[in-house]
């Protein structure tokens, strides 16, 4: 095996040890008479990661939502390059959060379910306990072999952060602590928080005063580590809980936004999607209230980030984890003109807004049409900070620095694969994008559905019966690719035949 990729096979203690080596090492500086150390210039670009949960392709200003307000995040859009058409690994959000920290799909790391769902021998008493599948069986955590992100900048000199949301493993040592993070302010097994609001019940986060707001505390935890970063170069991953399920938000906010709707004259709409209604048009004022504090906690990590004067020397990475919650569960997003949301298949469910800024290299204002997957964040952090490539890690990634830098890329085709029951509604299935198209097998009846997401990105002129070749290519290559990766598939429930 080749030298430069081979260090990430022996991650568990040897690596670690060399980590801390990298990130202490010093400059010896002759002075007449005296050694003195002095640490190593950061010459390398700082990188901070927002990801924010459950938040809608259209949930921002500048993606086009016209009753949140997102200023700071549409500043952001203006200084950097939009994705729009990026897409979560997963219409939920363990899978996606896998496949960003270890750049695989997590079809082929078996992580295709939220860590906590059921697993096929655990259905009894759950809802979907007379469904016609049983889900496939999935492994709720990320795996250590896995070499994360973190880990791979963590040795090259780079002190790492973590804030918010995990939900990669139940036990401890599947934590951020142990997952390549220096530090950890909040991440542990959990999916959503116990209360916005302080006390917080949470093992990684102590208390604030009471009623200090979740996603302020978190951008000030990770305005500290910023300010205390020295000359070291940094990653900060700042993984809103927010916008998840409880709705809760500031009572000052929730006042403005009610009065909002009230100016707009704005009514509750809905429709149908499968079993599910669905909300057809923005106007939560709790939710619109958590969408503004998310993005006033990214606001205040910018403005730390200009007032230490690092601004041009920092990479900024904006993203969601999977589509807005739409079809159940308080239904408090609209994702219109996108088809359903978050645990479904369609457009709603795995296409994200997604913002990449930085400096001297993407042309304020750009917008790209190429669909990329957030598997592609690995190797694109790593181009972009000068460091090498490691194709065995990131096997289902693919660096955008070509994107970023104005040029033409092709990402080639896309991979879904969500062997599992959704709690919002969607149903066990597989997708594959490619070129305009994109093709959706459902495993209860077998039916595909092929859509051409370029002219129709609302998914309702099913293209099946006019294009049987092209539905013949994409479920071939599918197939392969499922096979190719060990994709594990649902099996028949021998409960709902009794029945």
């Amino acid at each position: 095996m080749n030298n430069q990729y081979s260090m990430h096979m022996c991650k568990p203690v040897v690596l670690k040890w060399f980590a801390l080596a990298v990130a202490s090492t010093f400059l010896l500086i002759a002075v007449p008479g005296v050694m003195t150390a002095q640490p190593e210039k950061n010459d390398r670009p700082n990188i901070v990661f927002f990801l924010v949960d459950d938040l809608g392709w259209k949930d921002i200003g500048s993606f086009g939502s016209t009753f949140y307000e997102t200023p700071n995040i549409d500043a952001l859009a203006a200084e950097g390059m939009s994705f729009l058409q990026a897409y979560a690994a997963s219409p939920v959000c363990s899978p996606t959060r896998a496949s960003i920290m270890a750049g695989k799909n997590p079809g082929r790391m078996n992580t295709t379910d939220w860590f906590g769902a059921p697993q096929p021998d655990r259905v009894e008493g759950h809802w979907t306990q007379d469904k016609p599948l049983l889900p496939a069986r999935y492994q709720p955590y990320l795996p250590l072999e896995e070499e994360t992100i973190a880990e791979a900048l963590k040795q090259h000199g780079y002190r790492t952060f973590f804030a918010g949301k995990w939900h990669l493993g139940r036990e401890e040592k599947y934590w951020p602590e142990n997952q390549g993070f220096d530090v950890n302010k909040g991440g542990y097994h959990k999916g959503q928080p116990n209360n916005y609001f302080s006390p917080y019940d949470n093992p990684r986060l102590s208390d604030g005063p009471n009623g200090e707001h979740l996603p302020d505390r978190l951008a000030a935890e990770t305005v500290d580590f910023i300010k205390k970063s020295g000359d070291a170069p940094f990653f900060a991953y700042l993984s809103f809980y927010s916008v998840h399920n409880p709705q809760q938000a500031r009572k000052d906010l929730i006042d403005k936004y009610k009065e909002k709707k009230e100016e707009l004259g704005l009514e509750e709409k809905w429709g149908q999607e499968g079993d599910r209604k669905v909300r057809l048009i923005q106007e939560s004022a709790v939710y619109a209230g958590m969408v503004e504090a998310m993005d006033q906690a990214v606001g205040k990590v910018i403005r730390s980030i200009r007032e230490r004067e690092i601004e041009e020397n920092t990479i900024v990475i904006f993203f969601s984890d999977n589509g807005g919650l739409s079809t159940s569960e308080g239904h408090p997003t609209s994702n219109r003109p996108l088809r359903a949301g978050k645990g479904w298949m369609y457009e709603g469910g795995i296409r994200e807004p997604m913002i990449i800024k930085w400096p001297g290299v993407t042309t304020p204002g750009a917008a790209t049409q190429e669909p990329v997957v957030s598997m592609d964040f690995y190797p694109t952090i790593l181009e972009a900070a000068g460091l090498p490539l490691q194709p065995e890690q990131h096997r289902d990634g693919k660096s955008l620095v070509p994107l970023l830098q104005g040029k033409r890329m092709d990402r080639g085709p896309l991979y879904f694969h969500y062997p599992h029951y959704g709690n919002q509604g969607g149903s066990p299935s597989s997708a594959i994008r490619r070129g305009d198209y994109k093709l959706i097998e459902f495993y209860e009846d077998g039916h595909t559905e092929l859509y051409n997401i370029s002219d129709d990105m609302a998914e309702q002129s099913n293209l099946v019966d006019e294009k049987p070749e092209l539905v013949r290519e994409l479920k071939q290559r599918l197939d392969r690719w499922k096979s190719s990766v060990g994709a594990r598939l649902p099996s028949e429930n021998s409960r709902d035949e009794a029945n």
